[in-house]
């Protein structure tokens, strides 16, 4: 016969020894687990603190290069705005000095009244203005078209000769007067005066002013 109590010790023993063996797994496992765990972790902050400074140093990059790039493009526009308003403020300067001059000459000069050429004359003078310097040389034919020589030239002594500025003149008919001789019908922009300039043709020297006439209406409008 069996003895019952050895197998009960046999029974006992083997279940500790299971226990054991399952204690040993599930410890092991949690050891891993932790482990793994770590790892993740040492990773995660490792990889983490790469990333940002990576990024924080593109966008730095950006962001001084932004700056440099702005800088030189408002340096750019800041310059081109000088040229732009010095070249503006030297042509006003030099109109108005050319405006000035004409005014000028024109007060300087001694006039003496003269018979009207007709009735819608309300003031005659002449007076001893100097030709207008010229550009042209040689053997002269008055050109009458807009935009040529004489025509500017014959603009410029008018002006001189009334005391209107080119810029403020209308010219509303240019004529042959006779042999090397022109009438200019001109006015101020706002049309609160109109003259009848006579000028002659001196060679080599430009178109001289002779006589103006006041006239009571614009007779070529």
């Amino acid at each position: 016969m069996k003895d019952p109590k050895g197998n009960k010790k046999s029974t006992r023993s083997n279940k500790y020894d299971k226990e054991r063996k399952t204690i040993k797994i599930l410890t092991f496992a949690v050891v891993v687990a932790a482990l793994v765990v770590v790892v993740l972790i040492i990773m995660s902050l490792f990889s983490g603190g790469d990333e940002p400074q990576e990024s924080t140093t593109e966008s730095s990059s950006m962001i001084v290069k932004d700056s440099a790039e702005s800088t030189q493009s408002d340096s750019q526009s800041s310059e081109s705005s000088s040229e732009s308003s010095s070249e503006s403020e030297s042509s006003e300067s030099e109109s108005s000095e050319s405006e000035e001059s004409e005014e000028s000459e024109s007060e300087s000069v001694e006039t003496n009244e003269t018979e009207p050429s007709d009735e819608n004359v309300t003031e005659a003078y002449t007076g001893d203005w100097d030709p207008i310097a010229t550009e042209q040389q040689g053997e002269h034919t008055t050109d009458f078209n807009n935009g040529s020589q004489d025509r500017a030239e014959i603009k410029k002594a008018a002006a001189v000769a009334t005391g209107l500025s080119e810029s403020d003149m209308i010219e509303w008919w240019v004529e042959n007067g006779g042999a090397e001789q022109v009438v200019a019908t001109v006015s101020d922009s706002s049309q609160t005066k109109t003259y009848r300039v006579y000028l002659n043709w001196v060679d080599d020297q430009g178109w001289q002013p002779t006589k103006v006439e006041e006239l009571k209406e614009n007779d070529k409008q």
